[in-house]
């Protein structure tokens, strides 16, 4: 670790310098490309600076106990060598994950997908409540959020409504969402006051840009219609709903929010872009998926990974085995508990090589 470390501090001094030339000031490309590595590094360098005192300290303090000869002074130096110890230990963990090679998507804006599994009108609801908790998680950490396309229910529910959340760090935030979450309440349409079980898959896309994804215009099927929907005052009145069908792979995808038939296209095509983005990264996990087997950061969308009990005010992970009673303040955006214990158990997997 302390080799790689080194290497680590050498090419984050040699940034520095090359950002203090005016050669690399003048060229944009590269000086944003140097600022976005330099701002990565500093973190790691900020820690490792913090290991490096207190092992000069520790180094001191385990000198000291051997060498005093007043038997206070011993005990305190033994005192501090021991509280030292711990502390490195710790650190040396921080710093361990602080090298783990970063997610390239982490910093990326994402493409939110909700939609409605098992459990008709009540299924769609819950889409509700967690597109609702999701704006407010973005919300609190001033991330923005714009709607893509919805298909609402009469009773206010969704069938299925796809967003956006921008922002730095949005899809490492958000990236551990991915799969199906279940709902376990009491349905306002129950007279018996049944608990019922209903379902919702959320997906979560890290946004592509066209470099990342060729897509060819004659590969696509682009067709316009009047936008369908439970509300809105322009619904049905013109046709500036987009519907893009991607013909090699079958993927069709389609965005209705906006007046404009050009905005609509703009942000289907958006989606396009991620969905194949995210197929293409897909593939590539699946050929490396004997090396890694940790499922936290996986993204199954088939995968179970959290119950939302009302009756009980609980929410059970099932990736990680966490349960909280706070199923009030999480619906209502307060994800970090869950999002923090979900990270640290990926870093975790991660650090075992697994």
């Amino acid at each position: 670790m302390l080799n790689k470390l080194k290497e680590v501090k050498e090419r984050y001094l040699n940034i520095e310098k090359q950002l203090s030339l005016p050669e690399t000031v003048s060229d944009n490309e590269l000086y944003k490309k140097l600022m976005r590595d330099y701002k990565e590094l500093t973190p790691v360098m900020e820690k490792y600076g913090e290991y490096e005192k207190m092992l000069s300290d520790f180094q001191g303090a385990d000198e000291l106990r051997q060498s005093e000869a007043d038997p206070d002074m011993r005990a305190l130096a033994e005192e501090e060598y021991y509280s030292l110890k711990e502390i490195l230990a710790k650190t040396e963990e921080e710093l361990k994950i602080l090298l783990l090679p970063k997610d390239p998507n982490d910093d990326k804006n994402v493409v939110v997908e909700i939609r409605a599994g098992a459990g008709g009108e009540e299924a769609a609801l819950f889409a509700g409540v967690l597109y609702r908790m999701y704006t407010m998680f973005a919300e609190s950490h001033r991330f923005k959020t714009e709607l893509m396309s919805v298909n609402e229910t009469g009773l206010g529910g969704y069938k299925e409504i796809t967003f956006t959340v921008s922002g730095e760090g949005a899809y490492s935030r958000l990236k551990y969402e991915s799969g199906v979450h279940r709902v376990q309440r009491v349905p306002e349409t129950e007279s018996s006051g049944r608990i019922h079980t209903s379902t919702a898959t959320v997906a979560v896309l890290p946004e592509a840009e066209d470099v990342e994804v060729e897509i060819n215009p004659q590969d696509l099927v682009v067709e316009t219609c009047k936008s369908s929907g439970a509300g809105g005052q322009h619904v049905n009145k013109t046709e500036s709903a987009i519907r893009i069908i991607h013909k090699p792979t079958g993927i069709i995808v389609e965005c209705q929010d906006e007046r404009s038939q050009f905005k609509n296209k703009d942000k289907a095509m958006k989606l396009l872009r991620a969905k194949l983005y995210d197929m293409k990264q897909r593939e590539q996990t699946e050929k490396i998926a004997g090396e890694r087997k940790m499922q936290v950061g996986s993204g199954d969308r088939s995968e179970r990974i959290r119950t939302y009990n009302f009756p009980q005010g609980r929410i059970s992970d099932h990736r990680i085995q966490l349960t909280l009673y706070t199923l009030e303040s999480f619906v209502n955006g307060e994800l970090d508990e869950v999002i923090d214990a979900l990270a640290t158990a990926d870093n975790a997997e991660r650090l075992k090589g697994g």
